[in-house]
């Protein structure tokens, strides 16, 4: 694991990405509890904040991966950098004078512009490494997800508390700075920047980006392997939009009514731990499994486990079930997430990555729908369970059977990129 640092672009693009999450996480989190402590009569102000995280990758979604593909992938992820920063010293200001609307408005912003930045930089990470260090790279974006979810609020909470809410937005505008930086620095051929040729922004009028937009939907389409991995991140979606709220229900209606905030805090810890931990077997694994071996087992243990975790009796046992959910969750994304890469062409990574996040969100907020519908008006809280395990027992059964025979399949051509 360690051997891919020595890879000097790698290692910067890493960091960046790692101060540019961070510069997201700890300036939200300040702002959700300074509304909180601000305006305590009106808790809806918390709920908007996290709405703006959500909204604004559905309403960018079919420029994010065009924009990889067609412009220089370097200056995409400064320049997203640099804006951020710049959209965090006026979210400053609207706090300054106390104008809430421009707040939630330059929120928007800021989260649309942070959406260019994630395709970009996984096409120039896949520009700077080799097939074999994918797995690795996956893995390793993992153990730093792990760690934002064990100590990202907590940081947050700790600069809101210890700088006031300038500080923590402070820190947002330096960590941005900072990933920019980074990235600058680093020393990319044009290949890598881009594959496609060089384009301007002039270039991208309404024809070509639709054209680009079909272009990447038919890549998907007809390259069944593909759209077989990329249905992994939906089941994500839903996967995360269900336990979001289904083990706060479960704790609350069932196993600790009287202390479930306290416990819901343990919670989060255990499933924290149990990302990092699946995120280091996650790289261990990928050297000795094949990726479908891998999402198999990892979908049955983290359905087995799920079923298993609305059938028990106490708090105790159900931090087992979350705990190996948790540790699941890793394996599978680095199988997929190591294996798209593989097979998905330089001049289309762009616009692949680019449908991966609104997927996602999409079938998150689907999934949530559908609990705020049917619960518990028509489904008790272990229905709820037992259809996402099944949901993921499913799904492995169906990559185990299905994935072998898409790998032996003959895939097709690259698609023409247009002019």
């Amino acid at each position: 694991m360690l051997t891919i640092f020595r890879n000097r672009n790698y290692t910067r693009l890493f960091l960046a990405s790692f101060t540019s999450q961070m510069g997201g996480v700890i300036g939200l989190t300040a702002l959700m509890f300074y509304l909180l402590d601000r305006y305590s009569n009106q808790p809806v102000y918390a709920t908007v904040t996290e709405l703006m995280l959500s909204l604004p990758t559905l309403a960018v979604f079919f420029l994010v991966g065009v924009f990889a593909d067609r412009l220089d992938r370097q200056q995409i992820t400064v320049y997203c950098d640099w804006i951020c920063a710049v959209v965090s010293l006026l979210l400053l200001g609207s706090l300054l004078i106390d104008w809430i609307p421009l707040t939630f408005a330059l929120l928007f912003i800021r989260s649309a512009v942070k959406s260019f930045f994630s395709p970009a930089q996984a096409a120039l990470v896949q520009g700077v490494l080799v097939r074999e260090e994918y797995s690795t790279a996956v893995g390793l974006n993992q153990m730093v997800a792990s760690l934002f979810m064990l100590f990202g609020s907590g940081l947050g909470i700790f600069c809101y508390w210890t700088l006031g809410i300038t500080g923590a937005i402070l820190a947002d505008v330096i960590s941005f700075v900072i990933s920019g930086l980074l990235i600058q620095s680093c020393s990319l051929s044009e290949q890598v920047r881009m594959p496609n040729g060089k384009h301007s922004i002039r270039d991208l009028h309404i024809g070509v980006i639709w054209n680009d937009f079909k272009t990447g939907l038919r890549y998907i389409l007809q390259h069944k392997l593909l759209m077989a991995l990329i249905a992994g991140f939906v089941l994500f979606g839903i996967v995360n939009g269900g336990l979001s709220v289904m083990q706060v229900f479960l704790l609350k209606y069932k196993l600790a009514p009287d202390n479930y905030e306290q416990i819901s805090i343990y919670l989060g810890i255990v499933f924290g731990v149990g990302f990092l931990l699946g995120s280091i077997v996650a790289t261990k694994l990928v050297q000795k499994l094949k990726p479908h071996h891998m999402l198999f087992l990892a979908l049955m243990v983290s359905g087995g486990a799920t079923v298993t975790g609305s059938l028990v009796p106490t708090v105790w046992l159900y931090f087992i079930c979350s705990g190996l959910i948790a540790m699941s969750l890793p394996v599978i994304n680095v199988a997929i997430g190591g294996w798209v890469p593989k097979i998905v062409e330089p001049t289309m990574m762009g616009r692949v990555q680019g449908w991966i996040s609104p997927l996602m969100m999409l079938s998150q907020s689907g999934a949530l729908l559908f609990i705020a519908t049917f619960y518990p008006a028509l489904l008790t809280i272990e229905t709820l369970y037992w259809m996402v395990g099944g949901c993921l027992i499913t799904v492995g059964v169906f990559y185990l059977l299905t994935l072998p025979r898409f790998m032996e399949a003959k895939q097709p051509e690259e698609v023409k990129q247009p002019a």
